[in-house]
Formats: structure tokens, C-alpha cells, sequence
């Protein structure tokens, strides 16, 4: 299985790197548009919208199908999505259209994992898995700043506007979007070639109401497990604070290091450089049985961030968010694996992660929509950093107090 986990992990970094490369192309498209700044935050809320309306449905879709299938029919659509945003469709609707593609996406790359490996081997695939998505974050970030960046408008869409032939691409962010479409084709090439495994919990019955059903009792079976429990609150926290914060970290980086898009849109890859490392390190120290042990790191992430607020040099800025980074993928990993562990035991990989994304995906909703709300009504950015570290603190010190002795178990 070493060559098609290899495979898996490929897949999941083109996907990826395609999905925060469109991210930052769509935002660039909403500023030539000049749409208000609060349409930044709801962006990603017609993107995360998906994962909340299809959960009942995804989890069983991904066990009805061998997962390299799915996740190849879930890019093709994201290929739509991207070339409908090409084509001119508001960069809110096609990047929420590209959001039911990963929506598809998500159970199958994860649950594929417990499929082809064994508990014990869990957390060190999810460190690759994890890493690899993470480096994809880091690249993105990069990749599609470059892309909506000043040389790209100078230099390559000028010479594309003098071919005959040019696409209709005559922006930096349309170029981004072409060059994204390409991440998304090779992901579905890869997808194809990862090898068939056996269908697992398969459902007797598909018909909406029985899915519906079927998701609400492993929706309750989960949060009624006291380690599923706390394991599917922080991953919701940590997916809802991180989506967040990369957003604010944009709005932050323009007023407080002055920097421009391009450049803010880099910084925000420094966090995901201390997820790698944080990741890492979890996935060789941290066994699968000591994962509730992690949860104080979180209290400590969420007062890194409180002292973004007295940051004014991009080198100390710089420093401060790798340190966010490996506080948060100390605790995401093995939080991740345990999930993953305890939803195969009790209902199959595919439905448990279905849940898990239901739970953060509306976690991210809510937060953004907090985060927007605030940006609507004039909050200054410094605010908004207290305002979440505080947040992401005291729910993680409520987390560990309560469940902070469920590894016994």
C-alpha cells in the first residue's frame, strides 16, 4: 500500500494547493469588482456552506464508493467551479460551487486512511497527510500571491492580451484562476491511479430521510463518546479559530505592518510553516493514547495571538505566527487521529468525518460570520485579535477542565 498512500498523499497536496491558491485569486477578484471588504469573510462561507448542507449525504456517499473514485468525481467538480469563476460567474457562487467538490472530498481522503493502515500507524499518517496539507497551505499562500501579484499583471496577462487567442484572461486574478485549473486536473489524474479498496459500511438504505436519520444517530454517538466528544469540540475550534485568523491576519498585516495584499497573503503561509512543525513533532511524540494530554496548548495559542496586538515589525510578526503554528498542529494532530479512530470504531470512517466536518465547518461559519458582523459594524482589528484570542483561550481552558482526564479511558 506504501505506493498508493503515496498516491493519496500527491492527490491531497494538488487538491489542496489548488483550494488556498483560489482562495486568495477569488479574494483579489472581489477587490477588482470592488465588492465591500465583509463579502472577504463571506467568501468562505459560501465555500464551508457546502460541508454543512451535504453532511448527511457525503459520509455515506464515500462509503458507498471505493474513496479514490469519489475523490476523483469530487475534484472534477471543483474543475466546474474554477472554470465557472473563469468564466465569469461571481466569485462568491463559484467558489461555493468548488466548495461542494471538497465537501465530497473531505471523507474520502481521510477516511481512506484508517482503510489502508492500521490504529497504531493513524497519527503518523495524519502527520503526513496533515503536513502535506499544510505545505499545500504554505504554497498557496505563496503561489497565489505571486499570481495576483504586480509582475504577473506587468508582465504575463500583457502578453496574453496580445495573442489572438488569450482566454479572456485579462487580470491578474483570472491568470491565477487559469494556472489553479491546471492543480485541480492533475489532482483528478492522480485520484484515478489511487487503487480500488474494499467498499466498507455500505447502507441498506439511500433515500434522503434514511440518510438524514443515519447522519443524526452518528452525529449523537459521536458527541455522546466522552473521547469523540472532546476530540470533535477542538478540531471544530481549531478549524473555525484557524480559517478565521487567516483572514484577520490580513486585515492585521495591512494596518499594523503595512503591507499590501500580495505581501500579507505570504505572511499567512507562516503560520502554516509552525502547522508543519507542530504536526511533526506530534506525529513521532504524541501516541495515540495520550492525545487528550495536548490540550492546554491551545490555551497557549490563543494567548500568542493576544499579543499580535502589541506587534509592529514584520520580523517579531514573522516569529509570533510560526509560534501559533506549532502550538496549533501539536494539538491538531493528535486530536485529528482520535477522531479518526474512535468515528471508524463506532459507525465507519466515512460517516464519522462527515460528522467531524459538519461540526467544523459550521464552527467556521459561525466564526466567520462573528468576524464579518464585526468588520461591518467598524470594530478596528486590534479589537478583533483580543476579541478571538480571548475566545480561543478560555473554550480551550473550558475543554481541558472537563475532559482533561478522558485518556484514562
Amino acid at each position: 500500500m506504501n505506493r498508493g498512500f503515496n498516491t493519496i498523499l500527491a492527490a491531497q497536496f494538488f487538491s489542496s494547493l489548488g483550494d488556498n491558491a483560489l482562495l486568495f485569486a477569488a479574494i483579489a477578484l472581489l477587490k477588482n469588482l470592488d465588492a465591500p471588504s465583509w463579502q472577504i469573510p463571506v467568501l468562505q462561507q459560501f465555500f464551508v456552506f457546502s460541508f454543512i448542507i451535504l453532511a448527511p449525504f457525503v459520509g455515506a456517499f464515500s462509503d458507498a464508493l471505493p474513496k479514490g473514485q469519489v475523490m476523483f468525481i469530487s475534484n472534477s467538480i471543483k474543475i466546474v467551479g474554477c472554470a465557472a469563476m473563469l468564466l465569469g460567474l461571481h466569485p462568491l457562487f463559484a467558489y461555493g460551487f468548488v466548495g461542494i467538490g471538497a465537501a465530497m472530498y473531505s471523507p474520502a481522503k481521510y477516511g481512506i486512511l484508517t482503510e489502508c493502515l492500521p490504529p497504531g500507524r493513524l497519527v503518523w499518517a495524519n502527520g503526513w497527510m496533515e503536513g502535506l496539507t499544510v505545505g499545500a497551505i504554505i504554497l498557496g499562500a505563496i503561489f497565489g500571491g505571486l499570481l495576483i501579484g504586480h509582475r504577473v499583471e506587468d508582465q504575463v496577462v500583457e502578453q496574453l492580451g496580445a495573442l489572438k487567442f488569450n482566454a479572456g484572461i485579462d487580470t491578474a486574478p483570472e491568470f491565477a484562476i487559469f494556472v489553479i485549473l491546471g492543480l485541480y486536473l492533475v489532482a483528478a489524474i492522480l485520484n484515478y491511479y489511487i487503487p480500488k479498496l474494499p467498499v466498507e459500511h455500505t447502507l441498506s438504505k439511500r433515500t434522503p430521510g434514511f440518510l438524514l436519520a443515519d447522519f443524526w444517530r452518528s452525529f449523537l454517538l459521536l458527541w455522546k463518546d466522552p473521547l469523540g466528544q472532546v476530540s470533535l469540540a477542538v478540531t471544530s475550534l481549531f478549524w473555525g479559530a484557524g480559517t478565521s485568523l487567516r483572514l484577520i491576519i490580513l486585515a492585521w498585516a495591512a494596518v499594523a505592518l503595512k503591507l499590501d495584499l500580495e505581501q500579507a497573503t505570504q505572511l499567512t503561509a507562516v503560520v502554516a510553516v509552525g502547522l508543519a512543525a507542530g504536526s511533526m513533532v506530534a506525529a513521532k511524540a504524541v501516541p495515540l493514547e495520550h492525545a487528550v494530554k495536548v490540550l492546554p496548548l491551545g490555551i497557549a495559542m490563543g494567548f500568542v495571538v493576544l499579543g499580535m496586538v502589541f506587534v509592529n515589525d514584520w520580523r517579531l510578526a514573522v516569529l509570533m505566527l510560526i509560534v501559533v503554528g506549532i502550538l496549533a498542529g501539536s494539538f491538531l494532530i493528535p486530536m485529528n487521529a482520535l477522531l479518526q479512530h474512535r468515528g471508524h470504531q463506532l459507525m465507519g470512517s466515512g460517516h464519522s468525518i462527515a460528522v467531524q466536518n459538519f461540526n467544523e465547518n459550521l464552527s467556521i461559519l459561525l466564526m466567520l460570520g462573528a468576524y464579518a458582523i464585526m468588520i461591518d459594524a467598524g470594530f478596528p482589528v486590534n479589537t478583533i485579535v483580543i476579541v478571538f484570542g480571548l475566545f480561543l483561550s478560555v473554550t480551550m481552558g473550558l475543554l481541558a477542565k472537563i475532559h482533561g482526564h478522558d485518556q484514562d479511558e
